[in-house]
């Protein structure tokens, strides 16, 4: 049978594609983040659903390719289903599973949400990095940022902060400064497109003492970004052409 793995934007009507709604009118079940299941259901309450919690990712994919078996799914991802979602491990886990049939649907990552949501941080080439160690260890992540810093790049920055983790945006900051001026402009956007939507622009040097938690998307400027009429933008050259 058929698996859908879906991606289904920020988490508004508006941000769900076309193509990831019809995956999603398709199947005969849902499969998906507790949270993420509360947030479509909203939309598609007719559907039959199936969730799991927060580090139950293995399980949650094995459920829904066990389901495929005999009928149509889709496992929801909030943004993109490949960025720091499903996509990956139910490839994967696939290989025991030769029978079903596997699609992607990609969907709106916050990096573009978000971004427009500011302007037009990513016009020029971008690194996108999560903080979250969950997965990652540490000093790859520490690596990962110097090389995006001394490359000049703008960097979207994923899981900047949480409880457990509430000074790992400072750290960020700190291995950023290293490479950027303090007056390098940078923007955040928290509950991109849901309620209590927040946005604010500012430089470097206050982005490293400001609050921010899981549900918030940041963004860092290379040395070209500037404010222009309020909007973060980050300049091609096309007017130097």
């Amino acid at each position: 049978m058929k698996l859908y793995i879906v991606g289904f934007g920020a988490g508004n009507r508006d941000g769900i594609t076309i193509a990831s709604q019809e995956a999603i009118l398709r199947s005969d079940l849902i499969v998906g983040y507790t949270k993420y299941v509360k947030i479509i259901k909203k939309f598609y309450p007719d559907k039959k659903y199936a969730s799991t919690g927060m580090k139950q990712e293995h399980e949650r994919v094995k459920l829904a390719l066990d389901e495929s078996l005999t009928k149509t799914v889709s496992i929801i991802c909030s943004g993109d289903a490949q960025l720091y979602g499903m996509a990956g491990l139910a490839i994967e886990l696939s290989e025991d599973y030769p029978d079903v049939d596997i699609e992607i649907v990609p969907g709106v990552t916050a990096a573009f949400s978000g971004g427009a949501v500011l302007g037009s941080p990513i016009t020029h080439d971008f690194a996108v990095i999560s903080l979250s160690d969950l997965l990652t260890p540490m000093e790859k992540i520490k690596s990962r940022l110097r090389c995006a810093a001394e490359g000049d790049f703008v960097i979207v920055l994923y899981n900047p902060s949480s409880k457990k983790r509430a000074d790992y945006l400072q750290k960020a900051c700190d291995i950023l400064l290293e490479y950027k001026k303090p007056d390098t402009i940078c923007g955040y956007v928290k509950n991109i497109g849901r309620g209590g939507q927040e946005s604010m622009i500012l430089t470097l040097s206050e982005l490293r003492d400001t609050y921010v938690d899981m549900f918030t998307t940041v963004f860092v400027g290379n040395s070209e970004t500037r404010i222009i009429g309020g909007k973060m933008v980050t300049p091609r050259g096309y007017r130097n052409v």
